[in-house]
């Protein structure tokens, strides 16, 4: 497989309960992804929890969402302020799932 091809990652919870597949060529596209529905600030990050499917690695981050200006050459139908994700790696940044 090339490293081009978007790949599945699946959202867990604390609990280990999967829900949701959200797909990107990276680990961190898929947690922007995540980030930006979710409800966490820049001083409370939501924890993202992503298992890549096919394997055993649960990738850590910590994402967030601000509203900002949208930007200059937008198009008509964008409004003035948009919501923009960040995503954290979290150290450990991936572990296995024998470990959970």
């Amino acid at each position: 497989m090339s490293k081009s091809e978007p790949r599945n990652f699946v959202l867990r919870d604390e609990k280990g309960n999967e829900h949701g597949v959200f797909t990107g060529k990276q680990p961190r596209q898929a947690a922007l992804k995540v980030a930006n529905r979710g409800k966490g600030t820049k001083k409370n990050p939501d924890k993202i929890m992503l298992r890549e499917r096919g394997t055993k690695k649960v990738h850590i981050f910590y994402g967030w969402k601000q509203e900002v200006d949208a930007p200059k050459n937008k198009p008509d139908w964008m409004p003035d302020k948009i919501n923009k994700p960040f995503v954290r790696k979290e150290k450990p940044g991936i572990i296995k799932l024998e470990q959970v």
